[in-house]
């Protein structure tokens, strides 16, 4: 993996996380992967989170740098996936949103391989 952007999670943001990966009774890559975030994020109370970062509930536009191909889908809980227009925090895509700022480009591992996403904006 390539250096990681920093990220910015809400206290409130870490802690239904936190909640939600500690009930998963087998880890996986993504689970072992928000761990990693979690621990490496810069933390911040609700009101001092920037406009432009993803959190729980934002609505994010991102590309697919290997594919090029654009997405409008909110960030949730996997209980509050109630549509096409969300996605889940257990995904690898999700997972790698958290915390990103509109400009930045991480890469997250998928099965051996990577997924490249751009953050173009937090609407």
């Amino acid at each position: 993996m390539t250096s990681l952007p920093p990220i910015i999670v809400s206290r409130e943001d870490r802690e239904q996380i936190y909640n939600l990966l500690d009930s998963i009774p087998a880890h996986n890559e993504v689970v072992e992967g928000l761990y990693d975030e979690l621990d490496r994020a810069e933390i911040r109370e609700e009101k001092d989170m920037p406009g432009d970062v993803v959190r729980l509930n934002s609505n994010a536009r991102f590309t697919n740098e290997a594919s090029g191909k654009v997405y409008h889908l909110k960030l949730v809980l996997p209980a509050n996936k109630t549509g096409d227009h969300c996605v889940s925090l257990l995904t690898p895509a999700g997972a790698a949103l958290l915390g990103l700022k509109a400009g930045d480009s991480i890469e997250w591992p998928v099965a051996g391989k990577s997924l490249r996403l751009r953050l173009n904006a937090v609407e």
